[in-house]
């Protein structure tokens, strides 16, 4: 797959708004994708979006996953100047997205307002002075603006609960180079490399099942029903890497293999598995131990839901921010998937 090609997939998905519990903009856009690929797909009681590609052996299957939300807000409470106060939903702060466009997603329409975080002008007799000296903007103290009234939010049906997500206005992805730069890479790149294995895939030894998991943001929901109702010899999990100073992780277009996150320790023969498809076909691979963090292999692992998982991921700047990642590492990700798949 081209960069540009790859560049444009995962752009056409970052338009698509998907917060946790929210998804149908994504499920549309994957549900048309697969069907041009004509490959077997549907849509679970969870709301995962699952590809499967028949084995060779179909008493034997692997699930490979991606998460399809994204993390946002949900609306809290609504003032009767048409203020709304929202809470994180996933790990979202307000200082990440600034003040600027914010869609809320209603039941019957999509209005936009403005996340607000009060005048810089003021002494300290206002409680946004903090802001400026000592404390973070939170989610208690920011709101959004949408200058309607109450009335006409809930005709828009705007209520507690409704989603709300960084404006399609800002969304769109910018190009450096070699690099993607955007909201929501984690986990729209994740379903590239999800379509792209749909599209390379052909008769492996054992049936693959591609899942566009739901809600993994909020505690891997979709993977754990997923995984609790099919019977699998491993589960792998693409995901973003974070790039930080704690850990010696390498940017650019290598991936990342994790052998530990904060939910427990990966599958070492797992790792060893994919580590030999990758060098095998002359393929970069880094490995990775991480905090602060978790992925739908992780997590169906920690509950018994799978004997064996992995993660495999591309470094990212800016993780659950305004993320950057080289497009070469999403790609490598696909083709090491791809060996390992038809090699086992």
């Amino acid at each position: 797959m081209s960069y540009d090609a790859l560049f444009t997939q995962i752009s056409n998905m970052v338009m698509c708004h998907s917060p946790s519990g929210a998804e149908d903009e994504i499920n549309q856009y994957l549900i048309g994708a697969l069907a041009e690929l004509e490959v077997e797909h549907w849509r679970d009681q969870a709301d995962n979006v699952i590809a499967k590609i028949p084995g060779r052996d179909d008493s034997r299957a692997i699930a490979i996953t991606a998460h399809k939300d994204e993390i946002g807000t949900l609306v809290k409470s609504i003032y009767a100047d048409g203020r709304i106060s929202v809470r994180k939903l996933g790990g979202s702060f307000p200082w990440v997205y600034g003040e600027g466009v914010m869609d809320l997603l209603g039941d019957q329409e999509t209005i936009s307002g403005i996340l607000s975080f009060g005048s810089r002008h003021v002494s300290h007799e206002s409680p946004q002075k903090a802001q400026q000296e000592t404390q973070p903007v939170t989610w208690e103290t920011a709101w959004v603006e949408t200058k309607r009234s109450p009335q006409e939010l809930a005709a828009a049906g705007i209520r507690p609960g409704t989603r709300v997500v960084v404006g399609k206005h800002r969304k769109q992805p910018f190009r450096l180079g070699d690099h993607i730069a955007s909201y929501t890479l984690d986990n729209k790149a994740s379903l590239a490399i999800l379509l792209e294995l749909a599209e390379q895939l052909k008769a492996p030894p054992v049936t693959v099942y591609l899942v566009a998991s739901a809600k993994e943001e909020v505690g891997a929901v979709g993977a754990l029903y997923f995984s609790q109702r099919h019977r699998l010899e491993a589960l792998i999990a693409l995901e973003i890497c974070p790039l930080a100073p704690e850990y010696p992780i390498q940017p650019g277009e290598i991936p990342v293999l994790l052998s530990q996150d904060a939910y427990g320790v990966y599958d070492e023969g797992l790792n060893a598995e994919l580590r030999r498809a990758a060098t095998q076909h002359d393929l970069p691979i880094q490995m990775a131990v991480i905090s602060g963090f978790g992925s739908d292999g992780s997590i169906a692992m920690k509950f018994g839901h799978v004997s064996r998982a992995a993660c495999l991921s591309f470094p990212t700047h800016n993780t659950h921010g305004y993320e950057i990642a080289h497009l070469g590492a999403i790609a490598h990700c696909a083709q090491i998937l791809a060996h390992y798949c038809n090699d086992l």
